[in-house]
């Protein structure tokens, strides 16, 4: 993608992009450095480069629930690539529950930019396992429920 490509797709999927400097807009990487902070940045890291950990032969995020596991465990028979996917679903449209709905192309972004990273982050802390990362958003019930998930691939 080109870097006038980039510049597009950002004014579009940041719409206040072009309200500043009276109507003129504003590059995204000059907006964060004005609008961020610190504490959110903090934040998001635990999603754009998430923690991993081994449990069982299970490939799972940081601070996931044993009771949660057990009963995935249960109603899918012990399928590890059923309980994994489904415990390492990220719902895409709920990252921000209090701040508006996010566009369909906000949400597109985010998943392709999440996707590729978990691709990075699961090759680097796993790299002798091979993994399924899935983006679906090919959902009856809209956007806002595409969910990223990950399982090992035998």
């Amino acid at each position: 993608m080109s870097q006038h490509d980039d510049k597009r797709l950002f004014s579009r999927i940041i719409p206040e992009l072009g309200e500043w400097n009276e109507g003129k807009g504003i590059e995204a990487e000059d907006w964060i450095y004005i609008k961020g902070r610190y504490d959110l940045a903090v934040g998001y890291s635990l999603i754009y480069w998430p923690r991993f950990v081994e449990f069982e032969g299970y490939i799972l995020r940081s601070g996931f629930a044993i009771d949660s596991l057990r009963g995935f465990e249960k109603q899918s028979n012990n399928n590890r690539a059923t309980v994994e996917s489904v415990m390492n679903s990220i719902d895409l449209g709920d990252i921000h529950r209090d701040n508006g709905m996010p566009s369909e192309e906000q949400v597109q972004y985010l998943g392709m930019v999440l996707r590729d990273l978990h691709e990075l982050k699961l090759s680097r802390d796993f790299p002798n396992r091979n993994f399924e990362i899935a983006i679906n958003d090919d959902l009856a019930s809209g956007y806002l429920d595409s969910e990223l998930t990950f399982w090992q691939v035998d």
